[in-house]
């Protein structure tokens, strides 16, 4: 009866031990957790311009940086701008941090209205039907000085949307619609 008494003593020390010791490194662990700003740096191919945009302060969106990436990311084309899915900057944003790199992200394209899409589904087998461009959720691109294989595979990595691979073309496609990819 006393072993067992002592085994419960000493069970229930190593328990009080173990519970305090996950308390005191719970602010620590909330420390690595803390929400950080998030900044994208991007150049637009089609259209020569640049952006550096700070969308999330730590806390939230910044609306008005949202619209300045909304119409970044607009159908040049038939200059349509479209409310681009916060999700994929998040993803864009998580993907560098991947790659470890702050080297503009070198947009080919983002949004396209619909009479974009299907006049480039009229001229290239590559082109969906129904695109997730369409809706604000993709984007193709590459980043100067990462290989195109290192950044498809970060972004098979992060398992948060689809993702293309089109090495003759030069570009890595992401989107925010489910896990998938070719």
């Amino acid at each position: 009866m006393d072993k067992i008494n002592a085994y419960r003593r000493r069970l229930l020390a190593l328990g009080g031990v173990a519970l305090s010791s996950s308390l005191l490194s719970f602010p620590a662990l909330a420390t690595l957790s803390t929400p950080r700003p998030r900044i994208l740096t991007l150049s637009n191919l089609n259209t020569g311009e640049s952006l550096k945009a700070e969308f999330f302060d730590g806390k939230g969106y910044i609306k008005d940086e949202l619209t300045r990436l909304n119409h970044f990311f607009r159908d040049y084309r038939a200059n349509k701008m479209a409310t681009i899915d916060t999700a994929l900057f998040d993803q864009l944003y998580r993907l560098q941090v991947l790659l470890g790199t702050k080297k503009p992200v070198q947009l080919i394209s983002g949004y396209r209205s619909v009479d974009t899409n299907n006049d480039l589904r009229a001229h290239s087998r590559g082109v969906a039907k129904k695109s997730y461009h369409t809706k604000g959720q993709a984007m193709d691109f590459h980043i100067d000085g990462v290989a195109l294989s290192q950044v498809r595979k970060a972004a098979l990595s992060m398992r948060a949307g689809g993702v293309g691979y089109y090495p003759r073309s030069n570009f890595v496609h992401i989107d925010t619609g489910p896990v998938r990819t070719w």
